[in-house]
């Protein structure tokens, strides 16, 4: 017999399953990433069709069989909506969903990786927030959680503000994270510390951060 269990979280990916069904993954608070069957979530009316796309965040009741999840119900508390409007910074939320899913494992405890995505992906609805500082404060912040900040690039000297800020990103509280903003050589500068970062501790090609370096070549074009 299936038991009914109760979790938090984000969906970080969807994909069709059969006819009308979804597998999604939830990185969840208290089971870590796990993997979910949605029946009929692709039919029309269906209650889980909405629930069940990624940036959704909310409460999901799973059936818990033997060698999978089946969702019951979902209570959506954020979707996101301000992504899914907004070509550029969906494209931002899609690499930190991927970053999400590449760092984190079931029945591990996630917790601070879920709480890491929420904020980011509330920063990137910020309008006061410029998306790249976003995403260098997300990955720097990921790589520390994830226990593997190697201290900044020796080869390099950075500006006292750029040191100040990369000690602040590895230090401060999550809740804390998005209340700075930066100059454009300091930002440049912090690109340059999360790509050795990616570089080194990320064996992985994301396809989204393949679109946003398309789309920021396309921009310098034009300008």
């Amino acid at each position: 017999m299936q038991e009914l269990c109760n979790v938090t979280g984000i969906i970080l990916k969807a994909e069709p399953f059969g006819e009308y069904d979804r597998r999604i993954v939830i990185l969840t608070k208290e089971r870590g990433k796990i993997a979910a069957f949605a029946k009929g979530a692709r039919k029309q009316g269906s209650r889980l069709l909405a629930a069940t796309n990624p940036f959704c965040f909310g409460e999901f009741k799973l059936f818990e069989g033997r060698t999978s999840y089946s969702v019951s119900e979902a209570a959506i508390s954020n979707y996101f909506e301000a992504l899914r409007e907004d070509f550029d910074g969906a494209c931002y939320g899609m690499y930190f969903l991927e970053v999400m899913d590449y760092f984190t494992r079931e029945n591990n405890d996630e917790k601070n990786m879920l709480k890491l995505l929420y904020q980011s992906l509330r920063a990137l609805c910020h309008e006061g927030l410029d998306n790249r500082l976003v995403r260098y404060i997300f990955e720097i912040k990921a790589i520390a959680l994830n226990g593997e900040y190697p201290g900044l690039p020796e080869y390099n000297v950075y500006q006292e503000s750029t040191v100040y800020a990369v000690s602040y990103i590895v230090n401060a509280t999550i809740e804390k994270l998005y209340t700075f903003k930066v100059t454009e050589d300091v930002l440049k500068e912090l690109a340059e510390i999360a790509k050795s970062f990616r570089d080194r501790f990320i064996d992985k090609k994301f396809k989204s951060l393949e679109i946003l370096s398309e789309l920021k070549f396309h921009v310098e074009k034009r300008e």
